[in-house]
């Protein structure tokens, strides 16, 4: 039924690939995919929890109520020519979907049309909500949406990411808080006056030296990164004046990375005391680990094994097979989930086919899988389950100027398309048997045992873009 849409949901996704867009400004995409959207028939609420670019786009009424989760977002500096299997940046453009959500949004959409037109065949009762959900990759537009309650009335969500793998996600992922420390110190000349200068840039510097300390005492799963976004100017003879650090602070809960926060804030203080700067403090992000439910996996993962994965031509496995070869080998096989059913036939199958042919088996797991996604805060408001697409051939993974290369290929196409069969499929399921979403809300009420959402991000704190 998805192939009276497939050549416009590709336009969608090939409009997104060209025009890749930083976290709450994908102005371009999400109208694109709003006025997509309402054409179809869906009415279309804009600007939802404050995101500007963020959508809710719903069809038909009463319960259940289906959540289908999407997102548009770039990153930089992943700015390479398409189908090209070496680097190669694309002149003038200084961003790329090196993530795949020009694909994901689009999946999305695909997951939400398929279930709208299936209901009405059935003549099935029930509602689609399709999110468009901005800044995942900084900023994070589910939690704002999960803390101002747009996931409330939903029954579950389902969502999908491009991968390496056809496979359900398991386990959890990891909570964490994005911020700025930005250090005030007093400018002078560095030679003749050092004396009355207070180096900002050497408050910076220190709280990396406490901080690279702290990491002797932090528990194995908790990761703190950092960036300098502003090291306080070129001129060494001029004591630097203003400076400015980013860190990104894991862990594998919202309370321990609240602490782990804490003592990073700690540090910060210490090293503003050291060198006579002021320091301020600017919250930038945060979201929460993710609530795994097994009961709405497995009901997913059940789909997934009835209508299998997509076939692969032989001229689009000599395409992959010219990606693959660009990374080695061992990095692939050492890059495998930690859910898997049988490794060992995984890694049989990266050794012999240039891409994932197979449906890749994982088993139900609360193991928290290094690295966040905001899908986890949506996760700790409603039901939640994410399958994995293959999209991209095996190598390099995720943030890749290799998978921005693939994502206008047939095959980046067919596990999009695929993704919104998944999708589709598993929302029909749950709104044809009742009792699978009843068994759904009981893990999930078990699994939060009494407690609430509580959003990471500080009450006041609005959707923002810092450059």
């Amino acid at each position: 039924m998805l192939e009276k849409y497939t050549a416009s949901l590709k336009a969608l996704a090939d409009f997104a690939w060209a025009h890749p867009e930083p976290g709450f400004r994908e102005a371009a995409c999400s109208r694109s995919q709003v006025d997509f959207l309402r054409a179809q028939g869906f009415e279309v609420t804009e600007n939802v929890a404050d995101t500007v670019t963020g959508y809710m786009a719903q069809w038909g009424s009463g319960r259940p109520v289906i959540a289908i989760l999407g997102e548009f977002d770039a990153l930089y500096g992943l700015q390479q020519k398409a189908d090209c299997p070496e680097e190669s940046p694309e002149p003038g453009m200084t961003m790329g979907h090196g993530c795949g959500h020009h694909l994901l949004g689009v999946g999305a959409i695909a997951g939400g049309l398929l279930l709208r037109d299936l209901l009405t065949e059935r003549g099935l009762s029930g509602t689609v909500r399709i999110y468009g959900c901005p800044g995942e990759e900084s900023g994070s537009g589910k939690a704002y949406m999960a803390r101002d309650g747009w996931f409330d009335d939903c029954d579950a969500a389902l969502t999908w990411h491009p991968a390496n793998f056809h496979m359900v996600c398991r386990g959890s992922s990891q909570s964490c808080i994005q911020c700025y420390f930005r250090f005030y110190g007093v400018a002078s000349h560095a030679a003749s006056a050092p004396h009355l200068g207070r180096s900002a840039l050497d408050a910076c510097e220190l709280m990396s030296v406490g901080v690279n300390y702290l990491r002797e005492h932090m528990e194995d799963s908790d990761r703190v990164h950092y960036a300098y976004s502003n090291p306080g100017g070129g001129s060494p003879n001029v004591v630097q004046a203003f400076a400015e650090v980013r860190y990104l602070i894991r862990s594998t809960t919202n309370p321990k990375c609240e602490a782990l926060y804490e003592r990073v804030k700690d540090i910060a203080r210490g090293a503003a005391l050291m060198t006579g700067a002021r320091l301020e403090i600017v919250f930038d992000e945060g979201l929460s680990n993710t609530v795994p439910n097994n009961a709405l996996e497995a009901v997913m993962d059940g789909v997934f094994r009835e209508i299998g994965v997509p076939e692969y031509t032989d001229e689009e496995r000599a395409y992959a097979r010219r990606f693959k070869e660009t990374f080695p080998t061992e990095g692939q096989l050492s890059d495998m989930p930690l859910t898997l059913r049988d490794p060992g036939a995984v890694a049989e199958n990266i050794r012999r086919s240039p891409l994932c042919d197979v449906y890749v088996e994982t088993v139900p797991s609360d193991i928290c899988e290094m690295g966040s996604t905001d899908v986890g805060d949506v996760s700790w408001v409603t039901p939640t389950a994410t399958a994995n697409l293959s999209c991209y051939s095996y190598g390099a993974g995720a943030h890749s100027w290799q998978w921005v290369a693939q994502g206008k290929s047939s095959v980046a196409l067919k596990g999009m398309l695929h993704a919104g069969k998944v999708i589709a499929l598993t929302g029909l399921r749950l709104v044809q048997h009742p009792e699978l979403l009843n068994e759904a809300r009981r893990e999930f009420e078990r699994r939060l045992a009494g407690g609430r959402y509580k959003s990471l991000i500080p009450e006041g704190v609005k959707p923002h873009f810092y450059d």
